[in-house]
């Protein structure tokens, strides 16, 4: 039986975007993305609290990305989970969970664009491959 890895989020970036690339020349992005959530408890208090996510986009996803987002922007993804680990100079392992994005929609207007920019951004083809780097790299060769 098959299993599911699906995520999706709609929150604000929380710092611009900056654009890498790989040791094999593969472009990649990370991107702070924050989500908000709100309740009121059984005693009539107000009580808010936000949610930090990293998402990871590649290849021409990634150049969009860094193109179009900025801290701020409302915005869509869809992806999958992936946690990756390593060890600092220490010796202390460390472990991030990350969103692998693989649509993104851009919610917050252009200036001036008067609320009409639901730019819906991903794969040409819901069969084309992943848009990661090849398997022989691994999380060392990151720019992060």
């Amino acid at each position: 039986m098959n299993s599911l890895n699906r995520a999706e989020i709609i929150g604000n970036i929380t710092r611009d975007p900056e654009l890498k690339s790989t040791k094999a020349g593969q472009s990649v992005t990370t991107i702070g993305v924050a989500t908000n959530r709100g309740w009121t408890d059984s005693s009539g208090t107000r009580h808010d609290e936000a949610e930090f996510h990293n998402v990871v986009c590649w290849g021409k996803l990634a150049e969009i990305s860094c193109q179009f987002l900025k801290k701020g922007a409302k915005v869509y993804f869809a992806g999958r989970l992936r946690t990756r680990s390593w060890e600092d100079e220490s010796g202390v392992k460390h472990f991030r969970t990350e969103i692998v994005a693989q649509d993104m929609i851009m919610l917050s207007p252009k200036d001036g664009d008067n609320g009409n920019n639901n730019s819906n951004v991903g794969p040409e083809d819901d069969n084309a491959p992943d848009p990661e780097p090849d398997d022989d790299v691994s999380s060392e060769d990151l720019p992060f």
